[in-house]
């Protein structure tokens, strides 16, 4: 199998797949362009809703002035899901260490939003996710709040994500990596084999699906 068609199994290809992982997660990282020229990265709360990414700043701050000068900025997500120890291949080549994860990356246009139906709905939209209980009275855009608040709205002109939970490998391959993590027991082993897949019953591991994204 020549590299790229490795690679190519890597790429996450459902969209709806990829909407999901973005609104599962907590923080994104935002990468914009200082007056000198270099990336500036801030790690962030964001929604993604209408097919852009929101998130609530100070009015003030270097990124708003960032963007204002150069709205082309990066965005970042990810989840490493498991580590795996290189003795899981070899226990003497160290260089076989690797880990399994999720990410997506977009390259896009920032703005601040200027519009206050828009403030509020993307501000509630974060409300929504992260407070998902409620017990909190929602914005609406007569507030005064909202002039204190300064909404980045990031439009993505290309989205992409990858992930890696042993779809490159055949199915026995991947059993026995499952049954590694299992037994290595780790904080995230059960998550992990949840979305590679398996599932453990009677402490045997059982393969649910063969996951797809």
């Amino acid at each position: 199998m020549c590299i790229r068609d490795r690679l190519g199994k890597l790429v996450i290809k459902s969209k709806t797949k990829i909407i999901k992982f973005l609104n599962e997660e907590d923080t994104g990282r935002i990468s914009s362009i200082d007056e000198h020229g270099f990336p500036q990265i801030i790690p962030m709360n964001f929604v993604f809703l209408n097919d852009s990414v929101y998130m609530h700043s100070h009015i003030r701050g270097e990124k708003i002035e960032n963007i204002k000068r150069n709205s082309k900025v990066g965005f970042e997500v990810d989840r490493n899901l498991e580590f795996l120890p290189s003795y899981f291949s070899d226990p003497e080549d160290a260089s076989l260490a690797d880990t399994l994860y999720i990410s997506v990356v977009i390259k896009g246009e920032a703005l601040l939003v200027e519009n206050n139906e828009e403030k509020v709905l993307a501000l509630n939209g974060l409300m929504k996710k992260y407070q998902p209980e409620g017990r909190y009275k929602p914005m609406d855009k007569d507030m005064d709040v909202l002039d204190a608040t300064a909404v980045i709205k990031i439009i993505p002109k290309e989205m992409n994500g990858k992930y890696k939970i042993g779809q490159n490998m055949s199915k026995e391959e991947k059993i026995d990596l499952a049954n590694k993590i299992k037994d290595r027991n780790s904080k995230t082993s059960r998550e992990t084999l949840a979305i590679m897949g398996f599932a453990i019953q009677d402490d045997k591991l059982v393969m649910k699906e063969d996951v797809e994204w």
